[in-house]
C-alpha cells in the first residue's frame, strides 16, 4: 500500500510545541478539518475518534485526518451505540452509552480540537475519569478572556450537551468566524445537485406514487411551501439518491475490489469462482415475506433446471470476501497451520497431526454462491487416492460437503464476532454412506479422511471462538 508521507507530525505535538495557536492559523487548520469531516459525513462515514493526535500536518502545515480504526458506516434510520474514542474528546451521549446517529459526535470532538488550538488546553480535563465524565455531561467549560466573542459563540454551539441543539456542519459553515478567509476549494459546489434544476425522473416517481400530474408537482415545488407533501416527497427522493450515490462511490473507491459485494451481472474479483452448483439461500435471506411476487407467476417461462447441491463442508457467509479470508488467516496462524497462497481466495493448507503423525493437506477455496453470499469450501488433498465422492483430489471441483456455517462480519468494537455452526446432515453423510456409487474407503483412506475432518473441525472451532 502506497500512502502520502505526512512529514509535519501530529497536530497534538504542534500544539504542545507552540502553545495556543494564533486566531488566523487556528481558523485555517479548523477550516481544513471541518472540510475533511464534512467529506466523510457526506459519504456516510463517521470517524468517532477525532483528536489532535489523529490530525496530521504535511510539510506545508495542511491538516490531514488519519486513523479510521474506530470509524463506521452510517445508515439512514439506524443508530450507533458503541462507546469508543478518547474520553477527553468524547461527546456526552457516547460516554453515557446512549444511541447516537454519528455526525453529532464528530462535531463535539471538533469543538474540543478547536478549543485546544485556541487555548492550548482542553475544555474538559481531570485525572479522575468519573469526574471527567461528570464535567463532560455538565458541558460547563472555561472561556478565556482573550477569545473573541465570535469564536466563543461557535465553541458554545459545538459543545452543546444536547445533540439536537448542537451545531451541524451547515451551521459551522455559515458562522461568521468560520467564513473569514475560507478557501473555495474546501467546500466545492456540486453542479449535478443544483436545486434550481428539476429532476424529471424524480418528478415522474412522485407522480406515480401520489397519482398526480407533473404540473401539480411543479406547482408544489414552485410554491415554496416546505410542508407541501409533493415537494417533500420530491426532495426526499433527490436526497436519498444523492446519499446512496455518494456512499457507493466512496465504498468502491476506498475498498479493495475483493472486499465489495458482487452484484448480479458484475465480474467477480480475481480469485473468486462462481460456485459450480446451485446453493440453497441462507435461512435469514429466505422468509416467505421476501418472496418476489413474480416468482408466483405461473405464466412466466420456467427457468432452466440447475443442478442443486446436496451438502457442503465449509463456511457459508454474507460477509465481504476480504473479511472472510482475514478471519481464516488469523485462525490458521493461531493453529500453526502451514499454507501456500494460490491466490488471495485459494489456499493450500497442511498440518502434521500431533496424534497420528500424518501430514494432512487440504485446499480452501472461496466460491460465490449468489449475489450476496459466499462459501469457503474445505477439500481434502491426496494425490494418491480418489476421494469419497468420486472426484480426483486436487481438482478445482469442491468435493467434501457437510455443514453450513454463518460467519458474521467481524466487529472491531467491544462486540465479539459470532459463528453459528449447523451440522444437520453430517451424521448421515459420513464417509462410507455418501452415495451408492462411491468407492469403499480403505483403512489408509479412512485414516486420512478422519485426519482431514479433525483438521476442518479445529479450524471451524477456532473461527467460532
Amino acid at each position: 500500500m502506497v500512502m502520502e508521507y505526512v512529514s509535519g507530525g501530529e497536530l497534538f505535538d504542534y500544539i504542545c510545541k507552540n502553545g495556543r495557536v494564533e486566531d488566523t492559523e487556528a481558523r485555517r487548520l479548523f477550516q481544513q478539518i471541518i472540510s475533511a469531516v464534512d467529506y466523510c459525513h457526506r459519504h456516510m462515514v463517521v470517524h468517532r475518534d477525532l483528536k489532535p493526535e489523529n490530525v496530521l500536518l504535511d510539510a506545508n502545515k495542511n491538516a490531514k485526518i488519519a486513523d479510521f480504526g474506530l470509524s463506521n458506516m452510517m445508515s439512514d434510520g439506524e443508530f450507533l451505540r458503541t462507546s469508543c474514542g478518547s474520553p477527553n474528546y468524547a461527546a456526552p451521549e457516547v460516554i453515557s452509552g446512549r444511541l447516537y446517529a454519528g455526525p453529532e459526535v464528530d462535531i463535539w470532538s471538533c469543538g474540543v480540537i478547536l478549543y485546544a488550538l485556541l487555548c492550548g488546553t482542553l475544555p474538559f480535563d481531570d485525572e479522575h475519569v468519573p469526574t471527567l465524565f461528570k464535567k463532560i455531561r455538565g458541558g460547563v467549560f472555561y472561556i478565556p478572556e482573550y477569545l473573541t466573542r465570535s469564536v466563543a459563540s461557535l465553541l458554545m454551539l459545538m459543545l452543546q450537551v444536547d445533540p439536537l441543539k448542537r451545531a451541524t456542519i451547515k451551521d459551522i459553515r455559515e458562522h461568521e468566524w468560520f467564513k473569514q478567509d475560507l478557501p473555495g476549494y474546501l467546500f466545492p459546489e456540486d453542479p449535478s445537485y443544483d436545486a434550481t434544476v428539476l429532476d424529471e425522473e424524480a418528478i415522474r416517481e412522485v407522480c406515480e406514487k401520489f397519482e398526480c400530474t407533473e404540473s401539480e408537482v411543479m406547482s408544489s415545488l414552485y410554491s415554496g411551501d416546505p410542508q407541501d407533501q409533493l415537494a417533500v416527497a420530491y426532495h426526499l427522493i433527490i436526497d436519498n439518491r444523492r446519499i446512496m450515490t455518494q456512499a457507493s462511490e466512496f465504498y468502491l473507491a476506498s475498498s479493495p475490489p475483493q472486499g465489495s459485494f458482487i452484484e448480479e451481472g458484475m465480474p467477480l474479483p480475481p480469485g473468486i469462482k462462481p460456485h459450480p452448483e446451485r446453493m440453497p439461500p441462507l435461512l435469514a435471506d429466505s422468509p416467505k415475506s421476501r418472496c418476489p411476487l413474480d416468482a408466483l407467476n405461473t405464466t412466466r417461462p420456467k427457468p432452466l433446471a440447475v443442478k442443486k447441491a446436496k451438502w457442503h463442508l465449509g463456511i457459508r457467509s454474507q460477509s465481504r470476501p476480504y473479511d472472510i479470508m482475514a478471519e481464516v488467516y488469523r485462525a490458521m496462524k493461531q493453529l500453526s497451520f502451514d499454507w501456500k497462497v494460490v491466490n488471495p481466495y485459494h489456499l493450500r493448507v497442511r498440518r502434521k497431526n500431533p496424534v497420528t503423525g500424518n501430514l494432512v493437506k487440504m485446499s480452501l477455496q472461496l466460491y460465490q454462491v449468489d449475489n450476496r453470499s459466499y462459501l469457503l469450501d474445505f477439500k481434502s488433498i491426496d494425490d494418491d487416492i480418489i476421494d469419497a465422492v468420486g472426484f480426483k483430489s486436487g481438482s478445482s471441483t469442491p468435493q467434501r460437503s457437510g455443514s453450513t456455517a454463518g460467519l458474521h462480519r467481524p466487529r472491531l468494537s467491544i462486540d465479539s464476532a459470532s459463528l453459528a455452526i449447523d451440522l444437520p446432515q453430517l451424521s448421515s453423510s459420513l464417509p462410507g454412506s455418501l452415495s451408492g456409487s462411491s468407492p469403499l474407503l480403505t483403512p489408509r483412506q479412512g485414516s486420512h479422511t478422519m485426519d482431514f475432518f479433525e483438521m476442518c473441525a479445529s479450524l471451524i472451532t477456532t473461527l467460532a471462538r
